[in-house]
């Protein structure tokens, strides 16, 4: 890797580091916090629902952002968003506002995360372009996920320690920091490889528009990457509930109100998912598969939360959420290196925000069905069904392997014997994304 490439992944892990660190701050507390201020269960997942609608209506409006006036633009943009919408959590919460306004609150803050998602993995992947950089983006992306692993379990322990003083507490660290991540970004993060330009709102709905057709003629119109798409939707409409049903699923098996232990058990989280992190050096064989990688992790998935379900002790639900997060840093970098390995520059974050948005929608779906289950039931049977409903996975990733798409083989299509090698096994030999526009056209 060249120094001009050094250089931008070193600011992608620092503005990666800083996100999450001032993200994961409420991350441990948040459904926490939402019950101390007044809300049932029920209410909980509804207003985290109504977080998951918010990127869902976003995420195209926000991607004519990242892909005109630019990738830097989107990302400050999300910080200044997220600062007012956790400052709204605030003031719901201290004015007994109910449920209507943390709905309210709660849009605000999807509109922030829609201006973030696909932005920086665009920004990231232009300027490793533009830098000359020909390696995978497999082991960067893990990079990545071990840094915002790392700032998670500052974040999470953090937050967890300052809940103990008062549930309130996170949140206005959470505000504060945002400031330095805007101040740090300005800074640092400026667009390489991508030409912005400006729209006015005349031009903005036939850029929605435009936006729109691009995620479908190089998203959903190309196979492999409709699959990853149906992927996120089945995945996400069960991570997003767990990972908020957890918290109170904790202290009842505890039966006391350490907030402190949450905090903690999120720290040991984020520990689990740098570990799954650091396996993906290990397990992405050249010439390997990414959909072998993924299903191994799919299958451990399912079986953790499942497990999740039916423990009945705290240390046996903690020690299958470890696994869960283990799973999960496995498949995120392999997952975005697959994408990005069917993407062409021009459309990188519209695709991103394009498969983020059919994952949202699977998440509205899950929250409030196993929301409601929690609620009638029990949280024990909402880890159950979510798990069960998550072995879908397997079943989409087999046809997801069915496509034989370059993009799903491992191995840097710079090195010449990774390639003579992979030719030899009768595989593809080019694998990153200098291969995308012909596999985008064949697999369409």
């Amino acid at each position: 890797m060249n120094a001009a490439s050094q250089r931008v992944v070193r600011n992608y892990l620092l503005i990666a580091g800083l996100y999450t660190l001032s993200a994961s701050v409420i991350w441990g507390v948040n459904t926490l916090f939402l019950l101390d201020a007044g809300l049932d269960l029920l209410g909980v997942f509804t207003a985290n629902a109504a977080f998951t609608v918010g990127m869902v209506a976003f995420e195209i409006p926000t991607g004519v952002v990242a892909d005109t006036v630019g990738r830097r633009a989107s990302f400050l943009a999300s910080a200044a968003v997220l600062f007012l919408g956790t400052l709204g959590y605030l003031i719901v919460a201290e004015l007994d506002g109910g449920l209507g306004w943390f709905i309210v609150a709660s849009l605000v803050l999807g509109l922030g995360f829609t201006f973030y998602s696909g932005a920086v993995e665009a920004w990231l992947v232009d300027a490793l372009d533009d830098a000359g950089y020909e390696g995978d983006l497999d082991r960067i992306f893990a990079r990545g996920a071990i840094v915002s692993g790392v700032a998670m379990v500052g974040g999470t322990l953090g937050g967890g320690v300052l809940g103990d003083v008062d549930l309130a507490v996170p949140f206005v660290a959470r505000a504060v920091l945002l400031v330095a991540v805007f101040a740090v970004a300005t800074i640092v993060m400026h667009d390489r490889g991508f030409v912005p330009r400006r729209v006015g709102l005349r031009e903005l709905p036939s850029e929605m528009a435009t936006v729109a057709r691009a995620g479908i003629d190089h998203g959903w119109s190309v196979r492999p990457a409709r699959w990853l798409f149906t992927l996120s939707f089945v995945q996400t409409g069960f991570l997003i509930w767990g990972f908020y049903a957890w918290q109170p699923f904790v202290l009842e098996l505890l039966e006391e109100d350490l907030i402190w232990v949450v905090g903690a058990t999120s720290a040991g989280l984020a520990l689990a998912t740098i570990v799954g992190n650091l396996l993906v050096g290990t397990l992405a064989r050249p010439c390997g598969k990414r959909t072998t990688l993924l299903a191994g992790g799919a299958a451990a998935l399912s079986a953790a939360a499942i497990g999740m379900g039916f423990a009945t002790e705290f240390w046996q639900a903690a020690a299958l959420l470890m696994l869960l997060g283990a799973a999960l840093g496995v498949m995120g970098p392999v997952q975005q290196a697959f994408l990005h390995g069917l993407v062409p520059s021009e459309q990188r974050a519209t695709v991103v925000s394009f498969g983020s948005m059919i994952g949202s929608v699977g998440g509205i779906g899950g929250q409030t069905a196993l929301g409601y289950i929690s609620q009638e039931r029990s949280i024990s049977d909402g880890y159950i069904v979510g798990g069960v409903a998550s072995t879908l996975s397997l079943p989409i990733l087999w046809m997801l392997r069915r496509q034989q798409s370059e993009a799903d083989i491992l191995g840097s299509p710079d090195e010449a014997g990774q390639r003579a090698a992979c030719a030899a096994q009768g595989l593809p030999e080019a694998t990153g994304v200098d291969a995308v526009p012909r596999t985008a056209r064949e697999a369409a």
